[in-house]
């Protein structure tokens, strides 16, 4: 009955506009929904109940209106729907929503009137006179919240009263917004910021008209900003700022500054190209007032689900001094990076990679548009070009084609190989059954193939990419199948042997003929194939021993295991005396002998045989201790002592000085794995003569000890972070970039200055949400790295500490903005501190600012930077720097 009445009230709004069907259904929420349809010739059941059909009657020739609505309606309020017949309005109020096509809103007041085809929404005021539930207009992935919008339904037209928007990295509102369309808006006294707190910013941009293009652009007219809320004078008469999601072309802006040595700079400034979604490409360049420049180009490139990497390319043509004057230089120098990793699913049988950092040794030390600390201490660049695949046959084949390259930054010295070849077959077990177990001495019989060919170069930095460079290149294959087996005797004891054929291939081999008129001799290189062959054969015997030390059950220690391994091994190798010759020393005729393959890339044969006896025997400590936590019934298993290994061997057929020294090497972590200890020591069981030579006789025998030790070593390692010790996982990130640039992973030389790229901080740690938990915590995070290193040298009879240095770096948050850091370290040999670096940042919410500082030493140098971080706006900054002495 009362769906009828609901009708029969609602009839004579709904003849008057004929073009608007309505539906109503008893819901909870008091759901409406109006719909509009095309003109039909008779109204649906509800208002045919009121309204009988007549036949009679003609048909009406006036022509019905248009619909004014060509889509569905929908809305809902928590309180109420009023409908309005005479004005012909819809309110809704307390978390009212209406949908129409693609548009939706929702506020805590909305009014429909259908005489304009407008909609209004605004806020709620309640008891205390706060306002609550402002309106949410979204069209697409558009979103607008206001504080009250008018809209038109059907010319898409909006005004909207301090409206407030995403795009992209920026946060936009405004007192007030027209909108065309789904399109264009135009905005009066808008401001612009990147902080995340858009009622009450850090900073922001105050620009009295401005055009939005949503995810596409943003032209301003007079600009200026306002910095927690005070106007400044920095401003621009207009500003466009590309709002796209995708990557677009455009104008780098270079960043401006001086240095004591070049100068005024203008630095990182050029163009870059979006090419397309999976390739791009960056071209920068510097320029200094005192003549030098610097060429960049940098791209990166990605296909999903197949493979991803980028490519660096930077020049610099550095000038210190000036012309004419004492101290004038100018150099050249360059540095290529290039990273391509695959996908692992992409080609599971094959792979290509790429890791190259190669240039000139100097770049890192002189480069003007980075400081990077780690790669001048640590001074070796590694390059590496991979192609692998592997064969599914029976056996299996794997083959891979490497080019490498080593660089000491230090000696200049550069080796590379173009390339290395490797081909190897999986092993064969030609006697083994099918199916099951292979035991014994003739099942466990297997063999495989490997090949390996290089092509070898040994240059410096000033011959790099010259032919100079490819005069002394080296090359050869090596073919190589071992045979091996293993079996048990007397149960405990593990036998193996083995045998290795070797065939070397060489294409260039050497002639040494002693030249009278030069009187010296010569080396005459010779070119075509040649080849030898070797074979070798080596056993050992071992087995593993167990010994377990009971303590009292109610002790701290229970027990204590101890595990070894005594192994004894013998090798044999023949003569292969038929592949040397003989030549001249000089002109008496005194002959020497040689081969003819000593030069090549695997070295030559031995001309004498080798019959060695090896000992050596691992131990491995473990103890059970009674667990801290009394709940636990069985006792906490702890590791003493990693490995303690200890070697010798014992040349047979060697005329005198048959032992060769005794090596101790071992290896703990203590302190829950904290601290990391590694030691070894070389010792000698024969004496030395007054000039320092060793002599066949032994130490104990010449009035000394059982051994003599010529060497020790000792490094130790320790990290802890406030995480660890409250039981969390250590989320500290690497420092990548360092180790990328041929430093180190962790910041123990301090971290690297990258002027290129400013959007990543020095701490490199995670960018954490905004979020202020006062000026002090009663948890500060903080993390430390220890690294101690001891070498001592005793060869000589000169039992000195060669070599004796502790270092650390640390970083801590002193309060939840500020964070410090500091690397150093002390020399106790040379009685003096090493490289030091202190570090400074403060997190200004939308703004970072940093500081680096490099006291004193040839290195020393300042730099302060402030910026935004937002990577839009990453040129608003201002850097301030005193590089290193290039002439020191």
């Amino acid at each position: 009955m009362r769906t009828n009445l609901f009708h029969i009230v609602l009839a004579p709004f709904l003849l008057t506009f004929g073009c608007l069907e309505l539906h109503s259904q008893e819901l909870p929420n008091k759901t409406t929904r109006i719909s509009s349809v095309k003109q039909k010739d008779s109204l649906k059941t509800g208002i045919s109940s009121v309204i009988k059909e007549n036949d009679t009657i003609k048909k009406d020739t006036v022509k019905k209106k248009k619909s004014l609505l060509d889509g569905k309606i929908f809305y809902k309020a928590k309180d109420y729907v009023k409908l309005d017949n005479k004005k012909k309005l819809t309110i809704l109020k307390n978390e009212a929503e209406v949908k129409y096509k693609d548009i939706e809103l929702k506020s805590g007041v909305i009014v429909i009137d259908y005489n304009k085809d407008e909609v209004y929404a605004g806020r709620l005021k309640d008891s205390t006179g706060k306002y609550t539930q402002y309106p949410l207009f979204k069209q697409g992935n558009n979103t607008v919240e206001p504080d009250s919008i008018r809209f038109n339904f059907k010319t898409k037209k909006a005004l909207i009263w301090n409206s407030r928007t995403d795009q992209g990295e920026f946060k936009v509102k405004g007192e007030i917004t027209k909108r065309e369309n789904d399109s264009v808006y135009f905005i009066k006294n808008a401001r612009f910021t990147t902080s995340k707190n858009l009622e009450d910013p850090e900073y922001y941009f105050l620009a009295r008209k401005i055009k939005l293009v949503p995810k596409k652009k943003v032209v301003a007219g007079l600009t200026n900003m306002v910095i927690a809320g005070v106007p400044t004078p920095i401003g621009v008469p207009f500003a466009f700022f590309p709002m796209t999601e995708e990557a677009t072309s455009g104008l780098i802006i270079p960043t401006f500054g001086q240095t004591n040595q070049q100068g005024y700079f203008l630095q990182n400034g050029g163009y870059y190209f979006a090419i397309s979604e999976k390739l791009d490409l960056a071209l920068l360049g510097d320029y200094y007032t005192n003549g030098s420049y610097a060429l960049r180009a940098e791209s990166n490139y990605a296909k999903r689900y197949r493979y991803r990497g980028n490519l660096n390319f930077r020049y610099e043509n550095q000038i210190t001094g000036e012309r004419g004057l004492p101290g004038y230089g100018k150099t050249n120098v360059y540095n290529i990076q290039w990273s391509h990793t695959p996908d692992s699913k992409a080609t599971p049988n094959s792979r290509f990679s790429a890791s190259v950092n190669l240039g000139s040794s100097k770049y890192y030390q002189s480069s003007f548009n980075q400081v990077n600390n780690a790669n001048f201490l640590n001074n070796t660049l590694n390059s590496s070009v991979s192609y692998s695949k592997t064969f599914n046959s029976v056996p299996q084949v794997n083959m891979s084609l490497t080019a490498s390259h080593s660089q000491n930054s230090n000696t200049e010295a550069i080796n590379m190989t173009l390339p290395t070849l490797q081909v190897g077959v999986d092993r064969i077990f030609p006697f083994a059954p099918k199916n099951g177990t292979k035991k014994g001495f003739i099942k466990n019989f297997n063999l495989t193939y490997s090949l390996r060919g290089e092509n070898r170069i040994q240059t410096v930095d000033s011959l790099f990419f010259k032919s100079e460079m490819f005069k002394d290149m080296k090359n050869g294959l090596q073919h190589s199948i071992p045979l091996s087996t293993n079996f048990k005797v007397l149960k405990y004891f593990s036998v193996t042997a083995s045998s290795n054929y070797l065939e070397t291939w060489y294409f260039k081999t050497i002639k040494k003929q002693y030249n009278s008129a030069l009187n010296k001799v010569e080396d005459i290189e010779e070119s075509g194939f040649d080849a030898y062959r070797t074979y070798d054969f080596s056993s050992s015997i071992g087995t593993t021993l167990y010994g377990t030390f009971n303590f009292k059950k109610d002790g701290k220690i229970q027990s204590i295991r101890h595990t070894m391994r005594p192994n004894i091994g013998y090798s044999y190798t023949p003569s292969f005396e038929k592949y040397y010759d003989t030549y001249a020393m000089d002109g008496s005729g005194k002959m020497a002998t040689y081969t003819r393959f000593e030069k090549g890339i695997f070295g030559g044969p031995a001309d004498r045989r080798s019959n060695i006896l090896n000992l050596s025997v691992n131990n491995v400590f473990e103890a059970k201790v009674r667990d801290k936590d009394s709940t636990k019934t069985e006792p906490k298993k702890i590791m003493l002592l990693n490995n303690l290994n200890i070697s010798t061997s014992y040349n047979i057929d060697a005329d005198s000085l048959k032992w060769s020294p005794v090596r101790v090497s071992g290896g703990t972590n203590l302190f829950k794995e904290k601290l990391n200890i590694n030691f070894g020591m070389t010792l000698n069981p024969y004496a030395v003569n007054t000039r320092g030579q060793m002599v066949d006789i032994f130490n104990i025998n010449n009035g000394g000890s059982l051994f003599r030790m010529t060497s020790a070593n000792l490094t130790l390692n320790y990290s802890l972070t406030s995480q660890e010790l409250e039981g969390k996982p250590d989320q500290k990130n690497l420092n990548n970039r360092g180790l990328r640039n041929g430093g180190r992973a962790d910041d123990l030389f301090g971290t690297t200055t990258d002027f290129s790229d400013r959007s990543k901080n020095q701490f490199d740690d995670d960018e954490k949400e905004d979020s202020f938990a006062g000026f002090y915590k009663l948890k500060i995070p903080w993390d430390l790295r220890l690294a101690y290193s001891l070498t001592y040298s005793n060869n000589n009879r000169e039992n000195k500490i060669s070599q004796s240095s502790l270092m650390l770096s640390g970083n801590i948050d002193i309060t939840p903005k500020w964070k410090a850091g500091v690397s150093t370290g002390y020399d106790f040999v040379q009685k003096g501190v090493t490289y030091t670096q202190l570090r400074f940042q403060r997190d200004l919410l939308s703004w970072r600012m940093d500081f680096n500082w490099n006291p004193f030493g040839d290195r020393a140098s300042w730099y302060f930077f402030i910026g935004v971080n937002s990577s839009v706006l990453s040129d608003i900054k201002w850097d301030k720097r005193n590089l290193p002495d290039r002439r020191l």
